[in-house]
């Protein structure tokens, strides 16, 4: 969910809504604690500067009683007159403050209240005078202090629950968007495997996810529209040239009856090369109707073991005749879900290649084994092989190697074998033999 394009765009706003936040603060700050302080600084400078007035004019005698009489009318207010080696003279605080003031003359402080125990903070301004004295003229800031604690608090506090907000709205945003997301993404799903008649559902809210499915389920209406059409054209030109193609061989296979011995083998060729041709349609026609979802595989639980046995005795014979040596073996006991004939296809498919591409005299092996989770067919030679970086290619229609363009088949064989891994929902996994080719297609076990 952190990484849905949401929840990123929420924190973003979070963010600048958290900087907007703290821009206000400070403005508010500014505005109002800051003009407080501003005011008693002018307060301290404009006192300061009449008391070294009435020193100069009157003496230390009036500035000691203009000391009292400001202390007993504003009793937030310190003075201290005094040496510069902070020995006091005159006013009401009692000691000098241990701090150093600022190149201005500024300085805070904390002093003892009168007749407590207790500590007050003091902002004051220093100011040196003649004689070798200095005045100090400080006022009581325990109220703006307390004010600042508060507004620094609740700016932390507010911060925080912004924040926190924030993650929560981006965490119910984001579920939200991606219940929708989700719900596209099993529409898609369903009709990447081929159901073209499944849409996108829409909420009549006019939002953007209902424009996006607008869109969506009419490109989906053209798109299974022109698949239709496709797939009517792909079967009729299916019925019109197989039954020709099986009328012309019928008619060479009867014409090769009577035929002498040397137009009998041109007639004989000529049937293969139509019995190859019919199987290729097949092949064709059975790769379209699993990949467009209109063959309907007759899934069932099955068990693993006599589909490998029966595909290699099926191919027993020509693995013979080529003097290669076809081991299989499997282990008990393994059952998968899925539709017998489509699987004994693919694994026959691959025994076929394994068996046509591997030199005379050689091993081909055919093994089923539980792995965990999985039922897994493994089928491996001691051919060419295929080179990894053609593993992928070697998967589309009509993909042939420059090796195996001399020797038989129509390069549909593995095409096939991937359509029928796709109905199941399995894996089809090559690696290198060394040398030859290993095939591996793992399926799901059912109990």
């Amino acid at each position: 969910m952190a990484r849905t394009t949401t929840f990123r765009l929420t924190l973003s706003y979070s963010f600048i809504f958290a900087v907007s936040l703290g821009l206000l603060a400070f403005y508010f700050y500014w505005s109002t604690i800051g003009l407080v302080l501003r005011e008693t600084d002018e307060i301290l400078y404009s006192q300061t500067q009449a008391l070294s007035k009435v020193y100069r004019k009157r003496g230390i005698d009036w500035l000691a009683k203009s000391l009292s009489v400001r202390a007993k009318v504003n009793q937030k207010m310190l003075y201290q007159f005094s040496t510069l080696d902070n020995r006091p003279l005159a006013g009401n605080l009692r000691m000098w403050p241990s701090v150093s003031p600022s190149e201005e003359g500024w300085v805070e402080f904390d002093y003892l209240l009168p007749g407590t125990e207790e500590y007050a903070p003091a902002r004051g301004r220093v100011y040196p005078l003649p004689d070798g004295v200095q005045l100090l003229v400080a006022r009581n800031v325990e109220e703006i202090t307390q004010i600042k604690k508060v507004f620094n608090r609740s700016l932390q506090v507010g911060l925080a629950l912004t924040l926190l907000f924030a993650l929560v709205g981006g965490i119910f945003m984001s579920r939200r968007v991606l219940r929708r997301v989700s719900e596209f993404t099993a529409s898609t799903g369903q009709i990447v495997d081929g159901r073209l008649g499944e849409r996108l559902t829409s909420r009549e809210t006019g939002d953007e996810f209902d424009v996006l499915a607008r869109h969506v389920n009419e490109m989906l209406d053209r798109l299974e529209t022109l698949v239709g059409a496709v797939r009517h054209v792909s079967d009729n030109i299916a019925h019109d040239l197989r039954t020709p193609l099986t009328r012309l061989r019928n008619r060479i296979e009867t014409a090769s009856l009577g035929a002498t011995d040397s137009v009998k083998g041109e007639l004989e060729a000529s049937v293969a090369d139509a019995d190859e041709l019919l199987r290729t349609f097949s092949s064709l026609l059975k790769i379209a109707r699993i990949e467009s979802g209109s063959y309907k595989p007759s899934f069932e639980r099955i068990d693993f073991a006599p589909l490998i046995f029966d595909a290699a005795d099926l191919y027993q014979g020509l693995a013979q005749e080529k003097g290669l040596v076809l081991m299989t073996d499997c282990d008990p006991v393994i059952f998968i879900y899925g539709d017998r004939n489509l699987l004994f296809q693919a694994i026959s498919n691959l025994v076929d290649n394994a068996i046509k591409y591997s030199p005379d005299g050689g091993a081909v092996s055919l093994i089923g084994r539980r792995d965990g989770d999985y039922a897994t067919v493994i089928v491996t030679d001691a051919g060419s092989g295929i080179p990894e970086n053609e593993w992928e290619n070697v998967l589309e229609r009509f993909s042939r190697l420059d090796q195996s363009r001399s020797l038989p088949g129509s390069g549909l064989g593995l095409s096939v074998v991937n359509a029928v891994v796709k109905a199941h929902e399995a894996q089809l996994i090559f690696e290198d033999n060394s040398p030859g080719l290993k095939a591996v297609v793992k399926f799901s076990l059912v109990g």
